[in-house]
């Protein structure tokens, strides 16, 4: 059976897939694995399009083995399976009238999928979604299972937060959690060069903010998301046509002439600068969150120190229209709060994460090596779910705690159970 990502740039074709319903599967199913020279690697949703998940011998998946294991509601903590899609996990903790403090706006990922990519949502008071774990178990190349926390294992912890799969198979992930909570949702229409000159109070004024800019125009889409007593409200038919008509559908209507016309994209990117519409939604936090992504594309995304963010863009703004990118799909800008996680992009540094992506089919190479080349500049590393052009020697000199990544990897993994040709090719 052929597997696709999400983004059609990745098919493989695995040996056989195992889909494991208990913990003890798993342990035996690395044991075996390991005594027999086969390799293994664990798919949640397949919404990287690194091949971090890509293999020929035996692929895991985990969407039998999903659920609450247990919620203390005093603690305010939780502890779930592993292979649990955020979608269902936001609707189970707000049974318990809990939620997660942040999320990013796909919500079909695993847990486990979301954090071992370094998955992010936004807001300068918030850090990754590996932030909110406070322990974890997995199983590591061994057959063993670890369980650690910042008390337990602490540099373990640190290094399975981030993880890329590398160190086995995570099976299960308390998380820090908040009372369940409203967010009022405003999308408005701006200007590239207001926006910048307003950033810092748009960042520190909501509790989320981000915004997408659109290529050959001074057009942004700004976003602000603020928590609220208020009750659900827009969130029927009208947050459906927008989620689904607007942004999906005529949006991909103009997509496909683009990809059949490239000459028009900078025509059609003024053309959805010019449409955006201002609009404001109230719902339960894991409802609005969430965006629905119907258009294919590809997407590369990095990230550079907060301080670096204007140069970048205005960078990127000059190097588009001198060289004409045929491009019609927005920037995205998103913010978050560094942290101690051993190869997190956000490691040591409040952050800036800035997001490239091409309609699926369309020639994307010299667009996204061109805007990697900024990045790379302004001390940027990358997404570790998202397209780049980095090698091992790239990732040791960005990433502080590479070398002590690959130490603990050799300590969990030392028969490469989980190391696939791309994996081996960055982390031995």
């Amino acid at each position: 059976m052929k597997i696709k990502n999400w983004g059609r740039n990745l098919v493989f074709k695995p040996d056989q897939i195992i889909y494991p319903k208990t913990e003890q599967e798993i342990i035996q199913l690395v044991k075996k694995a390991g005594a027999a020279n086969k390799k293994i690697r664990v798919i949640g949703t397949g919404h990287s399009w690194t091949p971090l998940v890509t293999t020929d011998d035996i692929l895991v998946s985990m969407n039998n083995y999903q659920g609450i294991i247990e919620v203390d509601s005093i603690s305010q903590t939780a502890l779930v399976k592993a292979g649990t899609k955020l979608k269902l996990l936001g609707e189970l903790l707000f049974k318990e009238r809990l939620a997660m403090e942040n999320l990013g706006d796909i919500d079909e990922q695993s847990i486990a999928g979301a954090i071992s990519t370094g998955t992010h949502g936004t807001g300068i008071i918030f850090g990754t979604i590996s932030t909110q774990i406070i322990e974890m178990s997995f199983i590591n190349g061994k057959g063993e299972k670890i369980t650690c926390s910042p008390k337990n294992n602490p540099a373990i912890f640190r290094a399975a937060q981030i993880s890329l799969g590398a160190l086995g198979i995570i099976t299960e992930i308390r998380l820090r959690l908040v009372p369940a909570y409203n967010l009022k949702y405003e999308m408005r229409k701006g200007n590239l060069e207001e926006t910048l000159n307003k950033l810092n109070i748009y960042k520190t004024e909501n509790r989320n903010f981000e915004f997408y800019w659109f290529p050959h125009t001074m057009a942004v889409q700004l976003k602000f998301l603020n928590q609220v007593e208020e009750h659900p409200r827009n969130v029927g038919f009208a947050k459906t046509f927008n989620d689904v008509v607007v942004e999906n559908g005529i949006f991909g209507l103009l997509s496909r002439i683009s990809r059949a016309f490239p000459a028009f994209a900078p025509r059609i990117s003024k053309i959805c600068g010019a449409a955006i519409s201002n609009n404001i939604f109230v719902n339960h936090s894991h409802l609005i969150f969430a965006t629905k992504r119907l258009v294919k594309f590809y997407e590369m995304e990095y990230n550079i120190p907060a301080e670096n963010f204007e140069a970048v863009i205005k960078e990127m703004v000059f190097s588009i229209n001198a060289n004409k990118y045929r491009v019609h799909f927005p920037v995205e800008c998103r913010f978050v709060r560094g942290d101690d996680i051993t190869i997190s992009p956000a490691n040591g540094r409040d952050s800036a994460y800035i997001a490239i992506h091409m309609y699926k089919g369309m020639e994307y190479e010299r667009y996204f090596q061109a805007m990697e080349k900024i990045f790379r500049k302004y001390g940027g590393r990358p997404h570790y779910g998202k397209m780049n052009y980095f090698g091992k020697k790239d990732f040791e000199a960005a990433y502080p705690g590479w070398g002590e990544f690959m130490g603990i990897r050799q300590e969990m993994d030392p028969g490469g159970v989980f190391l696939n040709p791309y994996l081996r090719s960055i982390l031995v």
